[in-house]
């Protein structure tokens, strides 16, 4: 007799090594806490479907308003995330603008340095991620491969660089669409991040500099310790810009702050680093030296207060105070002279 699946279920809980995306979970993986958390966001998760699908009933288009930028800020559910990607990033009229460029570009002539660059960081892209394996049917290195050499064709001016293989991949994993991942990634690159992935990498350096003064302005005990000990920030948060926080926050985590950067712009990254910074002050202020103030740099994106992404959420709306675009744009325009003067 075969014994009743529920309650042999019940005796040997059996926990997914891998999760919903793909993404194997590391050995030392807190079950208990993540069971207990995932409990209550999947109420969270329901109602808001429930709002979501109101709010869309059936239209594959969406205003942009004030309720629908609440909406995002709370969360979007998985199954109308691509959807609103595409439309709120401007991504879904590109990409209707110009129907069939996507597949011209993988057809036309390709630049053999940046496929070469390309083909070399397939098996670097996540290793931890099942759907990436060679052995995976559909093996998603061949979607990601695609992707990066059409944007590479698209946007000569960027090519390729690293960093892009993970935030295309997760475009990927979310849209399961090669087409619309492309034009995402151009909305992201082309639009949302200022300048992050071109060669000299200006606008990423420049962002890591006004991040520094913003902590200066609204954390200034970290900013002094940091200036004690000579940790320059591009040490400690150049992949959170790099990598839009993939490999750094749980993947719920990534996608809720995304949700927001899609709708509101770069400036969603700065929060995010300022909550974490702020929230973590005190252990930061803890360190002593130079490897301790890089090591807890580490240890503030683990933990409960990350995982639970709804709360997380929230706190970066309230937590950094005021954070005006325009406080930004200045900000870059001062750092953006000092980074070229440094040369």
């Amino acid at each position: 007799t075969h014994d009743d699946p529920v309650s042999q279920c019940s005796r040997d809980p059996v926990y997914p090594m891998v999760d919903s995306y793909g993404f194997e979970r590391p050995e030392d993986f807190d079950y208990a806490s993540y069971e207990a958390f995932f409990s209550r966001y999947l109420v969270v998760l329901t109602r808001r479907a429930i709002k979501w699908s109101k709010l869309l009933k059936g239209n594959k288009s969406i205003q942009k308003s004030l309720k629908v930028k609440r909406y995002i800020r709370k969360g979007i559910p998985n199954e109308h995330r691509a959807l609103i990607w595409m439309i709120v990033s401007g991504a879904q009229a590109n990409m209707e603008q110009n129907p069939g460029y996507y597949h011209t570009l993988l057809e036309g002539e390709k630049n053999d340095k940046l496929v070469e660059a390309i083909k070399t960081d397939m098996n670097r892209t996540f290793p931890d991620n099942v759907k990436f394996r060679k052995t995976a049917d559909p093996c998603l290195q061949h979607t990601l491969y695609n992707v990066l050499v059409a944007y590479g064709h698209h946007n000569k001016a960027v090519g390729y660089c690293q960093g892009m293989n993970f935030i295309a991949g997760y475009l990927i994993l979310i849209t399961k669409n090669e087409e619309e991942s492309f034009w995402l990634l151009d909305a992201l690159i082309g639009r949302i991040l200022p300048d992050y992935y071109s060669p000299a990498m200006l606008g990423l350096k420049t962002d890591q500099e006004v991040l520094g003064e913003l902590v200066k302005m609204k954390v200034p005990a970290v900013a002094e310790l940091m200036e004690r000990h000579g940790v320059m920030w591009t040490l400690v948060v150049s992949r959170w810009f790099i990598c839009l926080f993939i490999d750094i926050l749980p993947v719920e985590t990534v996608l809720r702050i995304w949700d927001c950067l899609f709708y509101e712009g770069s400036k969603i990254i700065f929060r995010v680093a300022l909550t974490l910074i702020k929230q973590h002050q005190a252990f930061i202020l803890e360190a002593t030296n130079f490897p301790d103030i890089c090591d807890k740099f580490k240890q503030i994106t683990k933990g409960t207060f990350v995982t639970e992404c709804h709360s997380f959420m929230q706190k970066i709306f309230t937590d950094p105070g005021s954070l005006s675009m325009a406080t930004i744009n200045k900000l870059r325009e001062t750092c953006r002279e000092k980074v070229l003067s440094q040369g």
